[in-house]
């Protein structure tokens, strides 16, 4: 029978010792775009396949440290586990900022789990992402070289050629400010690492 019988309800175990909504939601990450952050020493990179923005979107916040947030967004998506009528999100995040404690990059996954990274990925090509960032990554990093490496570990998982059109990069800086590269900028990049 396999573990389908055990799909429906959240808080029931299968045979095999998982929870099968949770299993389903981490393979919906999976196949999502490849998505990467890196903590250097003076800031956080992030980057992944560009999608169109939302006029929705309002760029204005108040200043909340990471961990408050990236621990109430965690319980949120916790509690869809274990509630009846509702399935886990389908969806991780990678949360970076700049606090009081400096650079700081967590990734949450859709069981409500939450972890401190000092570079990660997730998406299609989570394994081949990862092993690279494993080889690349130094602690005395710094940004430039952060933006170099995320480039780097996109182009190698990529369907077709990378440029500042297909890929979208946001820098959190140590003066707290967020900007998202222009796709001039990128290029710029890209022929840095060619």
């Amino acid at each position: 029978m396999g573990d389908s019988q055990y799909s429906f309800s959240l808080t029931t175990f299968s045979p095999s010792g998982k929870l099968v909504q949770i299993e389903h939601a981490l393979t919906a990450v999976g196949s999502g775009q490849t998505s990467l952050g890196i903590k250097a020493s003076n800031g956080v990179v992030i980057a992944t396949e560009k999608k169109l923005p939302s006029i929705l979107v309002d760029e204005t916040s108040e200043a909340i440290p990471v961990t408050q947030l990236v621990r109430e967004t965690a319980a949120v998506m916790q509690e869809f586990t274990q509630s009846g009528g509702v399935r886990p999100f389908g969806v991780s995040l990678l949360v970076a900022g700049y606090d009081d404690k400096g650079p700081q990059l967590y990734q949450v996954d859709p069981s409500g789990s939450y972890f401190s990274w000092k570079a990660s990925a997730m998406g299609k090509n989570v394994s081949n992402a990862k092993m690279f960032l494993e080889k690349r990554y130094t602690d005395d990093m710094e940004l430039e070289d952060a933006i170099h490496t995320a480039i780097l570990t996109l182009k190698g998982g990529f369907e077709g050629q990378i440029s500042g059109k297909n890929i979208e990069i946001g820098v959190i800086e140590a003066d707290r400010t967020f900007r998202v590269l222009t796709a001039a900028q990128i290029e710029d990049y890209l022929q840095e690492v060619e």
